[in-house]
């Protein structure tokens, strides 16, 4: 069947995230070993549970009549295409993604994706992030991403070094007090 007969997009999976889930163009999909083994436990759940029980679903209500009332049918229709996506953009993420274990990292004081960082404001305050990759962001846990710009600005850095966080209220500035390497909960 041709293209022009089906009411899927062509639009690529990753335009239609927001801005601050796309992997910049031309960079490497960087990953923790617990991200890449969260995204792959998802990918497998939606393959070997959610889409067979749903397609025998979707088999069943079709075999009930009238497809054009049917609510389990047109639902079960609907719900297949968001797996179907959501397992087209997750093996997507998984073949293209660069794991990096920060535990395996040579011991450094220079901060690199996957470190864990301490820095103080100007008001005195301490806060402490990881840098993670983009599919894994949890501010409750305090993961950002390598490409956020609190990450931007402290990559390179060193312990000790102050950095300048330009934010729309103004520049800030940071000063690093630790940066440590470590497994991720």
């Amino acid at each position: 069947m041709s293209k022009a007969f089906t009411k899927e997009s062509e639009q690529d999976d990753d335009d239609a995230l927001p801005a601050h889930l796309q992997i910049p163009a031309n960079a490497k999909n960087y990953m923790t070993p617990k991200g890449w083994n969260r995204l792959r436990e998802e990918l497998h759940v939606l393959v070997t549970r959610e889409r067979p029980e749903l397609t025998q679903m979707i088999a069943w209500a079709a075999g009930n009549g009238d497809r054009s009332e049917n609510g389990d049918y047109i639902y079960g229709k609907k719900r297949l295409r968001e797996i179907d996506r959501r397992i087209r953009f997750l093996t997507k993420r998984l073949e293209n993604a660069e794991v990096v274990d920060p535990e395996s990292r040579e011991p450094t004081d220079q901060i690199f994706f996957g470190a864990t960082v301490t820095y103080a404001r100007p008001d005195g305050s301490e806060h402490t992030i990881s840098i993670v990759g983009i599919d894994e962001l949890d501010l409750d846990k305090g993961y950002v991403t390598w490409i956020s710009p609190i990450a931007r600005t402290l990559t390179r850095a060193r312990e000790g070094d102050v950095v300048v966080l330009r934010t729309p209220a103004g520049d800030e500035e940071l000063e690093i007090l630790q940066v440590e390497y470590k497994a991720l909960d």
